[in-house]
C-alpha cells in the first residue's frame, strides 16, 4: 500500500478517493475540527500526523485562521500535494517528511491522525501513539480515525466486502474496488475497535470516547 503514495497517478487522484470510500468523510473532518476546537486555544499549535494530501489541513486552516500547523508524512509526493492544496495558508503550515520521529517536540495544543494508523503494525502503532502523546501538552485533545472492525475469521471478510460495496456504490470502478479489497485484506494490519482503544490507553491517553462509526471506520477523541 505504501507504494501507492509515491505513484504520481495515484497521488494526483488521491483527493477523489476518501470522499467516495469513507462514509461521511467530510462530516468526519468537521467533527474532528470541532473536537479539537473544544479545548484548543485560538492560537493553537496543531500536530497533524499523516498530513499528506492536505485534506484535513485545508479544512482546519480555513476554519481557524489563527491556528499554526505542523504536518508530518512519510511520502514526499503526498506532502507536495498538501503544499499545493494549502498554498494560501503556508505561512501557518510547516511540513515534515518522515514518521512521528520527524515531528517537532512541541508541546502541541492538539493533534489528529486521520486514515493513517491502519497502515502501522500494532507495535509500531503503539510506539507512534506514545511519541505523539509525548509531544502534546497535558490535557490536549487528540483525534484519530481509521479502519477498525472485528478481526474474527469470517467477520473480517464481511466488513471488507461491505467497504468494497460502499466504494462501488459511490462510483469507484468495481474491478478497482475489488482489487483494493484484496490489498487491504492482505497488507493492512487492521485492528478491532477494542484493540484500538486498548492501544490508546497503553500509550497513556485518557478520556477515550468514540465519536465516529461508519461501516469499517471508527474515530476516537482522547486527551493527553
Amino acid at each position: 500500500m505504501a507504494t501507492a503514495f509515491s505513484d504520481p497517478a495515484a497521488v494526483s487522484a488521491y483527493a477523489d478517493g476518501p470522499p467516495r470510500m469513507v462514509p461521511g468523510f467530510a462530516d468526519m473532518q468537521r467533527m474532528c475540527l470541532l473536537l479539537l476546537a473544544e479545548s484548543a486555544p485560538r492560537d493553537a499549535r496543531i500536530l497533524v500526523l499523516g498530513a499528506g494530501g492536505g485534506l484535513e489541513l485545508e479544512v482546519f486552516a480555513n476554519a481557524q485562521p489563527q491556528w499554526q500547523f505542523d504536518g508530518v508524512d512519510p511520502s514526499a509526493e503526498m506532502l507536495q500535494l498538501a503544499q499545493t492544496r494549502v498554498h494560501a495558508h503556508m505561512q501557518r503550515v510547516r511540513l515534515h517528511n518522515g514518521t512521528i520521529d520527524m515531528a517537532p517536540e512541541g508541546p502541541f495544543d492538539a493533534a489528529c491522525c486521520l486514515l493513517t494508523l491502519h497502515f502501522l503494525a500494532r507495535e509500531e502503532r503503539c510506539r507512534t501513539l506514545v511519541e505523539l502523546r509525548r509531544r502534546l501538552k497535558p490535557g490536549a485533545p487528540f483525534v484519530a480515525a481509521h479502519f477498525s472492525f472485528p478481526q474474527d475469521a469470517g467477520v473480517r471478510e464481511r466488513w471488507l466486502a461491505r467497504c468494497t460495496a460502499f466504494a462501488i456504490l459511490s462510483g469507484i470502478d468495481p474491478d478497482k474496488a475489488r482489487a483494493r479489497e484484496k490489498g487491504l485484506g492482505a497488507q493492512l494490519p487492521i485492528l478491532s475497535p477494542q484493540d484500538d482503544e486498548a492501544l490508546l490507553r497503553e500509550a497513556g491517553f485518557a478520556g477515550i470516547e468514540l465519536f465516529y462509526a461508519a461501516f469499517g471506520f471508527r474515530g476516537w477523541v482522547a486527551t493527553a
